[in-house]
């Protein structure tokens, strides 16, 4: 008989959730501590990482870090290790678009500052590789643990006007594969990496596409992905959270080295 999974339940781990301050990092830690784990939310605020970790009960903690700073996310290792105990779940949902790398009328491909586009890439695929090299050795050497990585409907197919965000997810996305078999064959395979996809979701980073600063309304832009999306809605935060638990427990121990939509159906339509 097969073993009996409870996706819900986490005790006994301890997760880390990088850019935890943000829209939709926060309801994934919130989310992870419902279900049992010791939580510390990573922030580059540490203000809003404390704020959130308030929300997570007694046995969360918020950390100041940059996950484009390697001796920042050290330090944090170190500390959360003191506090909370060794690392077994590791969410990088740290990252984020920028206008300065979004082409519009005012602001051709030709344009577009390297300075930006570095900002967006970097923060994207570097700001997923660092804190993995930081928090996985200990999993290495423990041999197990879960990775989920924050990939995009970019990592699909490019989406226009994004060329640097749509060129970071689909490297997160590679790097979600390459990472899965990587720490299967060379450390443990209980060690998982998988990503989750979001389909869109309202968050600050993409507003400024989507709605209507004036009105409120869907800008052209937004109209178009509400048409391409069979649900007919922007997705809520919580939508993310049965794919999170589901990825982060042993009822997923079969499953590594995929990312998974949450996205209404976008990716899934052709449009006819």
């Amino acid at each position: 008989m097969p073993a009996e999974h409870t996706s819900q339940n986490l005790k006994g781990h301890v997760a880390v959730v990088t850019g935890g301050g943000g829209i939709l990092c926060s309801v994934m830690a919130k989310a992870l501590a419902r279900a049992g784990a010791k939580v510390a939310v990573l922030d580059l605020d540490p203000q809003r990482a404390a704020a959130v970790a308030k929300h997570c009960g007694r046995t969360a903690m918020g950390i100041g870090a940059s996950v484009l700073d390697r001796a920042s996310l050290e330090h944090a290792q170190r500390e959360i290790k003191r506090r909370l105990g060794p690392v077994s779940i590791l969410v990088n949902g740290a990252g984020g678009n920028h206008p300065g790398a979004t082409t519009n009328p005012q602001q051709s491909f030709f344009d577009l500052r390297q300075e930006a586009f570095d900002k967006v890439f970097q923060l994207n695929i570097t700001g997923t590789i660092l804190p993995c090299q930081v928090f996985c050795k200990e999993m290495a050497r423990r041999k197990k643990g879960v990775i989920i990585n924050i990939a995009s409907m970019n990592a699909f197919r490019p989406l226009t006007r994004i060329p640097a965000y749509s060129a970071a997810k689909a490297a997160v996305k590679n790097f979600t594969e390459w990472l899965a078999v990587h720490l299967a064959q060379e450390y443990s395979p209980k060690i998982r990496v998988n990503a989750i996809a979001p389909g869109f979701f309202l968050t600050k980073q993409n507003q400024f596409l989507l709605v209507d600063e004036q009105t409120g309304k869907p800008t052209p832009r937004g109209q178009a992905i509400l048409d391409a999306t069979p649900c007919g809605a922007y997705g809520e935060p919580d939508d993310l959270v049965g794919v999170l638990l589901w990825l982060c427990s042993d009822a997923s121990r079969f499953v590594t080295g995929v990312t998974v939509p949450v996205d209404g159906g976008f990716n899934a339509f052709s449009g006819v």
